[in-house]
């Protein structure tokens, strides 16, 4: 399992690098094209983020402060799998360019080994854990409030956004394709996840990468905006929303850190 998020963490490196900071070359360098340019950058921060995750994770030395990230890993990673397979027509299997031929028929060999790598890993390291440990060090009660808020947005809103692309890209605050609708949606059920799980953990210790990440997340989302603040409709409900959304996740992060420092 260690290797596993060492690994995988190393191939959303190699995405976040493609996307937040190849943002505009897509075409050239990616599994396939990705505009406006603001969708690519929003995809680059969640990769980030999870490069974070994935990493942190494997440095722990007990299973329980770990399995924070698996969950959310193997249902981005499934998710995204399936948009895949849903869009294979946009992908770059047949392109002239070497390397953005390359990146599509990489990104589905990797998409169709993660997640199955993940389930048996996962329920390999459960058996093999012992009784989970008990700690003293919960979470402040307006820092569960802000994680349950944050999952039922993401879920609801990835979800909708993942089910049917059509009908939901217009509740977005920038201009979507139905790849990159699901694209994003798989993000924020992953994410919607992942607050869900660190809000039933309750113990600091065992969700403190969590909580790296989400701040890591909103710092590079907020990086996106500043770069294309055009593509973005500042005027929607959405766009509200949207900001609202990546304030709670900066607030987050940096509540969760203050508390931790003084508890320790």
């Amino acid at each position: 399992m260690r290797w596993l998020l060492r690994t995988a963490g190393f191939l959303v490196l190699l995405a976040g690098f493609q996307l937040f900071i190849l943002t505009e070359f897509t075409d050239q360098y990616f599994a396939w094209t990705i505009k406006p340019f603001i969708t690519a950058a929003f995809l680059g921060g969640g990769y980030f983020a999870s490069c974070l995750l994935e990493f942190l994770a494997s440095r722990r030395g007990k299973w329980v402060e770990a399995r924070i990230a698996v969950p959310a890993v193997f249902t981005f990673t499934t998710l995204t799998l399936i948009a895949t397979l849903l869009h294979l027509d946009r992908f770059h299997f047949n392109s002239p360019s070497v390397l953005a031929w390359f990146a599509a028929w990489f990104w589905l060999a990797i998409y169709a080994t993660v997640p199955l790598a993940m389930l048996v890993m996962w329920i390999l390291q459960h058996r093999l854990s012992k009784r989970d440990e008990k700690s003293s060090t919960s979470l402040p009660v307006a820092l569960r409030f802000l994680l349950a808020a944050q999952s039922v947005i993401m879920l609801v809103w990835g979800v909708s956004l993942f089910v049917d692309p059509s009908y939901s890209m217009a509740s977005w605050p920038w201009m979507l394709t139905p790849l990159t609708s699901q694209a994003i949606g798989a993000w924020l059920i992953g994410i919607g996840v992942l607050a869900a799980h660190t809000f039933i953990e309750n113990q600091f210790s065992r969700v403190r990468i969590a909580l790296i990440s989400f701040l890591a997340f909103g710092i590079l989302e907020i990086i996106a905006l500043i770069r294309y603040p055009g593509s973005f409709d500042w005027s929607e409900v959405s766009g509200r929303v949207y900001l609202a959304l990546v304030g709670s996740m900066l607030l987050t992060g940096l509540f969760s850190m203050k508390s931790g420092s003084a508890k320790h």
